[in-house]
């Protein structure tokens, strides 16, 4: 049996029955962009090790481990919401495979060594704060949608440092940070490889961006065909339907 607390609550994992997912409307509640992240990062299915950073109540993690064997840790700097991952682990029984480790990305080195994961993967905050006036009144939505504790180039630089040579990192953004995030990546000697723009639905700008690159790789980028998540009529088009639900 797993404790909750405050005004946490248990959901069923999308449409999956088998696994659930302990959330809080305050603290972190998983949205779109962990799963469709989940479901584009080209991870190993059996051998090798898989990072999520910035992993909130481990719902990438979890996603992941439908699809592969592979060893997955997850890093997560909210003492609340670590122990939510912590507790999501234990609670679909995932311990063997799924490991959660509370601290700072920046501060990861002495803990997982140097390029020791196959596959980073990474929903980072998406928002500069110019001033503390931008700040969300609730403090764990601050930290986890704007740059409090870690910048884009501190998490690029992260994933530069973790990932083997030849490995891989996906990672979820918002459009407009399209070119600082090729910018970094190839600052940090990861070439960009495969995008894709999420749009709401046909007729609006993209809102959403998925990249992922290879460390050491060689120049060459796949744009991929765009995804639209809803129909006109707000109904999911048959694409995200699948992504979501199975």
């Amino acid at each position: 049996m797993v404790e909750l607390y405050d005004d946490e609550r248990t959901d069923y994992l999308l449409a999956n029955n088998e696994m659930k997912i302990i959330q809080s409307p305050t603290a972190f509640a998983f949205s779109l962009d962990a799963v469709l992240l989940a479901d584009f990062a080209s991870i190993p299915k059996k051998r090798g090790a898989i990072l999520d950073l910035c992993t909130g109540n481990g719902v990438i993690p979890l996603l992941l481990s439908r699809k592969t064997t592979a060893k997955i840790t997850g890093v997560e700097i909210q003492d609340r919401i670590y122990s939510m991952a912590e507790r999501n682990v234990k609670l679909n029984q995932l311990q063997s495979q799924l490991h959660m480790i509370h601290g700072d990305l920046k501060e990861m080195q002495a803990v997982l060594g140097q390029s020791s994961f196959d596959m980073v993967t990474c929903n980072p905050p998406y928002f500069k704060t110019p001033s503390k006036t931008e700040h969300n009144v609730n403090e764990h939505l601050t930290i986890a949608r704007h740059e409090v504790h870690c910048t884009l180039e501190d998490v690029v630089r992260a994933c530069k440092l973790h990932v083997r040579p030849g490995g891989k990192v996906a990672m979820v953004h918002r459009p407009g940070r399209l070119v600082d995030i090729i910018e970094l990546f190839r600052k940090y000697k990861i070439e960009p490889k495969r995008i894709q723009f999420i749009y709401p639905k046909q007729g609006k700008e993209a809102n959403m961006l998925l990249i992922e690159g290879i460390r050491d790789g060689k120049a060459d980028i796949k744009i991929l065909p765009p995804l639209y998540i809803y129909e006109s009529d707000g109904t999911y088009t048959k694409q995200a339907e699948e992504i979501i639900y199975g």
